[in-house]
């Protein structure tokens, strides 16, 4: 008979749905003010909430729920799949901490050699950076709270796969910006972003259930930064009420020979 942690379960479950009605109140709220403005930013079409888009991320975070609060014996793949990689002990490969950033990297590289995406450099680098965040805190807190223990047994911060949730972020980063050009693009996206899940479970690190719950919660960050940047982009650069504003602002990146970044000045 299988039985459910419940407070793990209630507490990961609570967040999820804290942060889709959060998002879903924001997106309503401010969706009227965008629209009915001729000097707003128009939302593209493939840009708006819509909830067919929460099938998939919230189907892979219900199975990891899932797969993370069942007693052990009963975990499914979890078990089954945890157990072949502890007996047979295969040969381990590191490649995962690096296949992690290649689909968001993908779109910057694409931009250098000419094939241009959906947003300039400005714009998807915000919204990257906004996918990041809510990755990063949701993926954070979580871990924190359900303080699973990894197949490992190295750590008790196994729920969720953080490698996976950057992967599959990114993935969905390229897909949004490319899918207009070529699904190839996307395609190849989600298959790195698989296989760094894969490699997770492969090197011991993390169970099924953490890896579908990664990849669901990397998707949704993305599409919540999707969402919500019209609204950002409208609030912190006055849209396209104040277009010298917009011209106002710069990114670049910066070499001095021992350390690089990217400089950021605006100017009032």
């Amino acid at each position: 008979m299988m039985f459910f942690k419940s407070k793990k379960a209630l507490r990961i479950i609570a967040l999820i749905y804290s942060v889709l009605l959060c998002v879903n109140s924001i997106y309503a709220d401010e969706n009227d003010e965008l629209s009915s403005s001729n000097d707003s930013i128009q939302i593209k079409s493939a840009d708006k909430f819509s909830y067919k888009q929460l099938i998939v991320p919230g189907t892979l975070m219900l199975y990891g729920t899932i797969e993370a609060t069942l007693a052990p014996k009963n975990r499914l793949l979890n078990y089954a799949i945890g157990h072949e990689v502890i007996t047979h002990k295969p040969e381990r490969f590191q490649i995962d901490d690096i296949t992690q950033y290649v689909p968001a990297a993908s779109v910057y590289a694409l931009n250098l050699v000419g094939i241009k995406g959906k947003h300039n450099f400005k714009d998807r680098t915000i919204i990257l950076g906004m996918s990041t965040l809510f990755m990063a805190a949701s993926v954070n807190t979580i871990k924190y709270t359900a303080k699973v223990e990894r197949p490992d047994k190295s750590n008790r911060n196994s729920f969720p796969s953080g490698h996976t949730a950057v992967a599959f972020m990114g993935a969905e980063f390229l897909w949004q910006e490319y899918k207009d050009v070529s699904i190839w693009y996307g395609i190849a996206g989600y298959t790195i972003a698989a296989g760094t899940g894969a490699f997770r479970i492969y090197n011991n690190k993390h169970w099924v259930g953490d890896v579908a719950f990664g990849a669901g919660l990397g998707i949704l960050s993305t599409k919540l930064a999707y969402w919500l940047y019209p609204t950002v982009e409208n609030k912190l650069f006055n849209g396209g009420q104040d277009k010298k504003n917009k011209n106002n602002i710069a990114f670049s990146p910066f070499y001095n020979g021992q350390q690089g970044g990217l400089a950021f000045s605006m100017q009032f």
